[in-house]
């Protein structure tokens, strides 16, 4: 999700601003709605006391289209009503993409001080560090930082005499019958580049090459960093890597399967991979 670039993102609120604003609040990963699920809504109050949930950790997340964003936790488990909790995915389709990417920011920001409240290295409980960019450990020094986990996608493609064809796979994890290009996340000490090579061979069993940079994502599920790529199909049939590729082939740009989200930076990488020889195929129309 991409922040829209009416959104400010910062740490710590102007010192004009009021306390006010929208509030995207979370009870263990799902975000508090109002109104009605058609159309549900972020909830705006003037402050954390007029909310309808009493909430924790209270963190300043940025300004979108000049009204302040804030986030926090409450331990409230059932939703008050005309309110409702729900996954941020789910929410995909029903709020604005600007504001599923600012809840993406908060979501991240709200896990992290959950991840980080007892100091990794002596367990002593750690405290909000400049501005609450980061949290400081107030017995050993130690400072973390909210972690972001680099992960490659890659979208193989061959140009045969039957024209563009993408080969695309499904995880066991995807809803419906989706399929997608290859992803995975980056080891230690190891280039997104040999990553790329790595994952299109354990995954499938094919070598690629000509791998050319498209554009990356933040993903906040839990906190990734999705960095995207095409490369050209060289050598290999495809073996399924078991336990993580349920099914993978060829597609044909005439019996593309089930895509994911247009919100998503891989629906992105396909779309532009088939614009280039058909730029008015009825997928790009999302």
């Amino acid at each position: 999700m991409i922040l829209p670039s009416s959104f400010e993102p910062l740490w710590e609120a102007p010192s004009q601003a009021s306390t006010g604003g929208l509030w995207f609040v979370f009870h263990r990963g799902s975000l508090l709605i109002a109104g009605d699920k058609r159309e549900p809504r972020i909830p705006q109050a003037d402050s954390s006391d007029a909310l309808p949930v009493p909430i924790t950790d209270l963190r300043f997340v940025g300004m979108l289209d000049g009204s302040c964003c804030w986030t926090g936790r409450t331990a409230v488990s059932e939703a008050p009503d005309g309110y409702a909790f729900e996954g941020v995915r789910g929410l995909f389709n029903r709020l604005s993409d600007e504001l599923l990417a600012v809840a993406g920011r908060a979501v991240q920001i709200i896990e992290f001080d959950r991840t980080h409240h007892y100091c990794g290295v002596c367990a002593t409980p750690t405290a909000v560090h400049e501005g609450g960019r980061s949290r400081k450990c107030p017995n050993c020094g130690e400072t973390s930082y909210p972690r972001v986990a680099p992960a490659m996608m890659v979208l193989i493609k061959r140009d045969t005499r039957f024209g563009r064809e993408l080969l695309l796979a499904r995880s066991p994890r995807f809803p419906g019958n989706m399929y997608s290009a290859l992803a995975g996340f980056v080891e230690p000490s190891e280039a997104i580049e040999d990553c790329i090579h790595r994952e299109a061979f354990e995954e499938v069993g094919v070598r690629i090459g000509n791998v050319r940079y498209h554009g990356s994502q933040a993903w906040p599920f839990p906190h990734s960093l999705m960095i995207a790529y095409v490369a050209d199909y060289e050598s290999g049939e495809i073996v399924c890597q078991e336990g993580e590729i349920e099914d993978a082939r060829w597609f044909t740009l005439e019996d593309l399967p089930q895509l994911p989200h247009r919100l998503s930076i891989a629906r992105r990488l396909i779309n532009a991979t088939i614009a280039e020889v058909a730029p008015d195929h009825p997928a790009l129309e999302v």
